[in-house]
Parts: structure tokens; sequence; C-alpha cells
């Protein structure tokens, strides 16, 4: 007789994929709409097809590996979702403080340059 090796997935797991699939096609529809040019931004952000892309915005797929990095990269919401999900939220915090900083440092620029 042959032993049973195969991979238990536990059921915990399976709900966890449409929870993301339906996370991330609702920070998307949250920051581009969900248009024609919302697939397109998509589009143009990762490469990916319109159709694929389609797919992401109505959440019936989701982003995986590369893609999902690149919708990260250029998604603010998409990289809120991902860091949510992950139970990094302290993280998202960060990122949002890194950006306030650069925003004073820019306006900081501004003023001593209108000040000369």
């Amino acid at each position: 007789m042959v032993p049973n090796m195969g991979t238990i997935v536990p059921a915990q797991t399976r709900g966890i994929r449409e929870d993301y699939i339906v996370a991330i096609a609702a920070a998307l529809r949250r920051e581009l709409g969900g248009g024609a040019r919302a697939i397109k931004t998509i589009m143009r952000w990762t490469g990916a097809s319109g159709r694929t892309a389609k797919y992401w915005l109505a959440g019936d797929r989701g982003p995986e590996g590369w893609h999902l990095i690149l919708l990260a990269k250029n998604s603010d919401e998409v990289m809120r979702v991902v860091l949510a999900m992950a139970n990094r939220e302290l993280l998202s915090v960060s990122i949002e403080l890194s950006a306030a900083e650069a925003a004073l440092a820019r306006a900081s620029a501004i003023l001593k340059a209108l000040r000369s």
C-alpha cells in the first residue's frame, strides 16, 4: 500500500484568497474608479492585458507575484491593503509619515526660495 503523502491545506486558508481578491479589487476601485480609464491605468502600471486588468478590477481574480508588486508600487491603496492583510499596519503609518516629511521638506524649500 502506498502511503498518503499529499499536502493538507487548512480550511481557514481557503477563504483568505477570496478575501484577498475582494480587498485588492476594492482598493483599485477606490483609487482608480471602475471605468475604462482605470483598466488602462492598471495595464500601464503592470503591463498586464486589458482582460486581466478587468478581472482584477471586478474582483474575479487577483494579481499575483510581480503584478502585485507593481500595483503596490504605483497604488497607495493597494499597498495599504497588502500591509493590512499581513498585519503590518504600523508600516503603513511609517510610509505615510515619510510622505508627510517629504512634503514638508518641499514646502520648506519653496518658502526659502520665495524669501530670497
